[in-house]
């Protein structure tokens, strides 16, 4: 059993900077990869960017160097430090942990992006 919390969420301004944490707990071996997923209402999950176990990152396409992914192993958190957010960046943004004997999810937490 794993489990998974993020913080970090919350009301910002077109432009502004967030840094989105995940906090992991329980039975966490043989963690393949972590990341980030975030849904918009009315719109279908999708990835923001992952990181493996030896450190390999991978982003969507519409992060274009705004968000920057990493982990501190000996904190069992995973970070997601994001610049220059938009408009469109509105979601509810999830921490993803893929082990070897399955995949966990939090709970989400909220950014929204507004003037």
């Amino acid at each position: 059993q794993v489990q998974l919390v993020e913080s970090g969420g919350g009301l910002v301004q077109p432009g502004g900077s967030l840094r989105l944490s995940c906090t992991a707990s329980g039975n966490i071996f043989g963690i393949i990869r972590m990341g980030w997923y975030r849904q918009a209402p009315g719109k279908q999950r999708e990835l923001v960017a992952t990181i493996t176990s030896d450190g390999v990152t991978m982003y969507g396409d519409f992060v274009k160097g705004r968000f920057t992914i990493s982990r501190d192993k000996a904190k069992n958190t995973l970070y997601l430090q994001m610049v220059s957010l938009r408009l469109e960046d509105t979601a509810a943004y999830y921490c993803n942990m893929q082990r070897l004997t399955g995949s966990s999810w939090g709970q989400g937490t909220q950014v929204t992006v507004s003037s």
